[in-house]
Formats: C-alpha cells, structure tokens, sequence
C-alpha cells in the first residue's frame, strides 16, 4: 500500500482506513440494491425485445460494478487496519480538497444545465471531458509545449468519449440523447 501513497501528488493525502470502510459499505449497499431493483425491471422479452434493449440492463451493471469495487475497497480498508480500535480519528480534508470538489460540482452543473439541450450531445459530452481533464491534469511547471500536447489529449478524450457514449446509447440501447 506504501506504493499507493507514492503516487499520490504533494497536497493529497490518502483517505483513512475506517472512512474507506465506510464508503465501502455504503456502495456494496447501495450497488446491491440497485442490481436488485434493475433486475425486477421488465424486460420486454414477451414483446420480442432483445436483452440489450432492457431498460434495466445499464442501471444493473452499474450496481454490479459497485458491489464488486466497494467490495475490494472493504477488502483494502480492512488490510490496511479500518478495524483496529486505535485508528485516529479521520482528519478534515484540506481547503485544496473543498476547493476541487467545488470546482468538480461546478462543471458537472454548467454541463447539465449550461451544455445538455443546448448543443448535441456528442459535442457537450466531449466539451465537458476535454475541459474537466485539462482542469483536473493541470501541473504547474510544465513547459508550454507539454501543457499544449496535454490539452489536445484531453480534447481527443473528450471527442472519443463524447462520440462513443452518443454511438452506444443510440445505436445499442436505442436512447435518443438530446
């Protein structure tokens, strides 16, 4: 775990224990519930509906997939002591913490209500990406060529994802995005 904290940059601190213990718990609940209300969707199969076409299948999956990470974060917290009864108590994230949060909050609301309905989706998606990776990637020092090379990522990220997500939700679930 010593390999984790490495990685991390200067101003972040790796989550105790017991909160991942927490956080875990609360997906492996939640993910299970809804694997479980997904499943008691309808599916369509009487009226010749494929099983990719149910409404249920995405919402499923995503359960399925927070039960299996909030599971290995459980797993994970546990080894690393969230059980031991001398865990110091969980410290307040710093102001550098509040202040991405915020800034995350805020592209996620200029994207739902500034951008959705307002441009196609594939663009607004791909906006959206581009800008919340060069925001979120930004590393002081960089030289300017570098930094240049890093945004035109983000844009191509941003254009794949964008182009991807509006392909598979149109032409495999048959969701017209707006």
């Amino acid at each position: 775990m010593a390999d984790d904290a490495a990685n991390l940059l200067p101003h972040e601190q790796p989550a105790p224990p017991r909160l991942d213990l927490f956080i875990a718990i609360f997906c492996l609940v939640f993910g299970t519930a809804a694997a479980a209300l997904a499943y008691r969707m309808p599916t369509y199969a009487n009226q010749g509906g494929e099983i990719y076409t149910a409404p249920g299948l995405v919402p499923g999956l995503y359960g399925a997939v927070l039960v299996l990470l909030g599971g290995w974060l459980g797993v994970r917290a546990i080894r690393q002591g969230a059980l031991s009864p001398r865990e110091a108590p969980a410290a307040r994230p710093s102001d550098q913490v509040d202040r991405r949060l915020a800034l995350a909050a805020g592209l996620c609301l200029v994207f739902v209500v500034g951008l959705l309905g307002r441009l196609p989706f594939w663009l607004a998606a791909a906006i959206f990406v581009a800008t919340f990776t060069i925001i979120f990637e930004w590393q002081a020092g960089l030289g300017w060529r570098r930094r240049l090379r890093r945004a035109l990522e983000a844009v191509l990220l941003g254009l794949a994802t964008g182009i991807t997500v509006t392909l598979v939700f149109e032409r495999l679930f048959y969701v017209r995005l707006p």
